[in-house]
């Protein structure tokens, strides 16, 4: 679906340069309710994934915590998956294993439509996607 895919697009770039055995890269767009148990084992977690911000496309917003789960309830993940990032969520809340560190990257898109291949503007934008990736995985392991 287009700049819906900036997810998968940004782990097959940031796995392809990791060198940490410590992180794991998931493209979770299919995996439905079994995220929650991926998630729940996680010690952290970052999301990376077209948002409805409101904003010209492009725009990259990083949510952290509390922050990121505010957003995602408020329905502006935007997703052609059965299930919800919200939903995921709030089953793994109800265990009590919610990831201590947390973060979605929420990118802006242009275009939703059937396509393998990212705008130009979010093509443009991924090196700084790459880079607050980057950021938050360096400042939650010092």
């Amino acid at each position: 679906m287009g700049d819906d895919g900036v997810g998968i697009h940004a782990i097959e770039a940031l796995q392809a340069e990791n060198t940490n055995e410590d992180i794991t890269f998931i493209d979770g767009g299919t995996l439905s309710f079994t995220l929650t148990d991926v998630i729940a084992n996680a010690e952290n977690l970052i999301v990376i994934d077209a948002a409805e911000l409101g904003q010209r496309p492009g725009v990259v917003k990083v949510f952290e915590n509390e922050d990121m789960d505010t957003f995602i309830r408020n329905g502006k993940c935007l997703s052609v998956h059965e299930v919800s990032l919200a939903e995921i969520m709030d089953m793994v809340t109800l265990t009590e294993d919610l990831p201590q560190l947390r973060a979605l990257i929420g990118i802006q898109p242009e275009k939703l439509d059937w396509d393998q291949n990212l705008s130009a503007s979010i093509s443009e934008v991924m090196p700084y996607v790459y880079q607050q990736t980057r950021s938050l995985i360096d400042r939650w392991h010092t």
